[in-house]
């Protein structure tokens, strides 16, 4: 078998072994269930706290 054949053979083996190990994590990822989002409402001190003393306005201008 010369270099391209292998080549080429190689490289369809890699590409099936990537696409059938991304069917397996794909359904060991939907085995887990229903994906539910986070609460907002417990997020939202965080993010006052962050956002806390900020005056976006202020800023924008302050950049032009």
């Amino acid at each position: 078998m010369d270099r391209s054949k292998f080549v080429a053979v190689l490289t369809g083996a890699i590409a099936l072994i990537l696409g059938v190990g991304y069917l397996v994590l794909v359904q060991f990822l939907d085995m887990r269930g229903e994906m539910i989002p986070a609460p907002i409402v417990e997020l939202m001190p965080i993010v006052d706290r962050v956002f806390e003393g900020f005056h976006f306005q202020q800023f924008w201008f302050s950049l032009h």
